[in-house]
């Protein structure tokens, strides 16, 4: 069924999840700011580009294959609900007819992209605790 390896998948997994914690400092309400000098480094938070996990999760991403990115965007519709685990290959083949060349920006893009790869997982009865009982 994945043409992904399962270890690949969980190293996504975990550095989306890393992603994910850090982005969401990001997302800190301006009136939660009481200090003007404050703003510059709520301001640098934002910024992806400078940041190393982001480079590191988008490459990772980047390094797939075409039929490994298409696994992983798979999943992570599944895990949104969009699909069920039973749907892989109608699934799958729809996102390998409207993919994008764009993969990691489209992935990262996705709120909580670890919690959604890791239900898409369970739903096609995977899990990275699989990797532990090795």
């Amino acid at each position: 069924m994945l043409s992904i390896p399962l270890e690949q998948v969980c190293y996504i997994i975990d550095q989306a999840r890393i992603y994910d914690a850090d982005d969401e400092i990001t997302h800190v309400e301006e009136e939660e700011v009481s200090l003007p000098e404050d703003d510059d480094d709520i301001e640098m938070l934002h910024e992806s580009e400078d940041d190393p996990i982001y480079h590191q999760l988008a490459g990772a991403i980047d390094q797939l294959n075409e039929d490994e990115q298409i696994d992983i965007i798979t999943l992570a519709w599944i895990g949104r609900g969009d699909f069920t685990g039973a749907d892989w290959a109608e699934a799958r083949s729809q996102v390998a007819s409207t993919r994008n060349r764009q993969m990691p920006g489209y992935l990262l893009g996705m709120p909580q992209l670890g919690d959604l790869l890791e239900e898409g997982l369970a739903a096609i009865g995977k899990s990275c605790h699989d990797l532990e009982d090795d």
